[in-house]
Parts: structure tokens; C-alpha cells; sequence
């Protein structure tokens, strides 16, 4: 990994913390999809390594419903910021947290951090 994608990694794990101690996050695919269907999530972040079952059922209601899907680092990394063992997709319900993880995302250009939306940001 490079310096660049470390540091965006970094910051977008730290954010990740962070709407969680404020509850502005939701874990797990099935509470991110019933947030999804509910026009509650701002972005999405899914491991990199998430599982294909867990990426397809995400990744495809994110891409209906115009929500920005950042790849973020691996599921371990993503639950030891949470006090959890793994954890392979995070909801971002608060919209000013969603900017932030998606300008990390774009310090990044062709790397690990990824994204799925139509207007590369959050809209509305």
C-alpha cells in the first residue's frame, strides 16, 4: 500500500470510529440494506476484503438508490476500530461524516479506496 492510501486509509478508519462512538453508523448488511431502503445512508464502506455474498447485497441496492460505496480497508481493521472481530460493510447515516470519508476517498485516485456512485459525491 502506498503512503498516500495508508494516510486515506488511516482517516477513513478514524472517521469510521468516530460516527460510531456518535452513533452515525450503522454494522452489518442487513441494518446498512433496511437503512438503505429507508433513504437513512448517506455512503457506505465495505472492506476490502468482504465476503461476495455480503458485497453483492450491498453493493447492488447502493448503486439503485445513488448511495457513494467507498472500499475501505479489510474487514479486520474495520472491526478492531469498533471493538468487534470483523466487520465487512459500515453505514454512515450522518451526511457531514459521508463528505468527509469521501474526500479521503478521492486523496486516493486508481488504489484500494474505491467508489460506486453516480455523481462522485452525495447529492441533495
Amino acid at each position: 500500500m502506498l503512503d498516500d492510501e495508508r494516510v486515506a486509509m488511516s482517516g477513513l478508519l478514524g472517521l469510521i470510529g468516530l460516527g460510531y462512538r456518535g452513533r452515525g453508523v450503522v454494522i452489518g448488511v442487513d441494518a446498512i440494506r433496511r437503512d438503505l431502503q429507508g433513504d437513512r445512508c448517506a455512503c457506505v464502506v465495505l472492506a476490502a476484503d468482504a465476503s461476495p455474498r455480503a458485497r453483492d447485497k450491498v453493493e447492488r441496492l447502493a448503486a439503485a438508490r445513488g448511495v457513494p460505496l467507498i472500499t475501505g480497508p479489510a474487514a479486520v481493521a474495520i472491526g478492531a476500530q469498533l471493538g468487534k472481530s470483523v466487520v465487512m460493510a459500515v453505514g454512515v447515516r450522518d451526511r457531514a461524516l459521508a463528505e468527509g470519508m469521501l474526500r479521503f476517498r478521492n486523496q486516493v485516485q486508481g488504489g484500494m479506496v474505491g467508489v460506486h456512485d453516480r455523481e462522485g459525491g452525495l447529492s441533495g
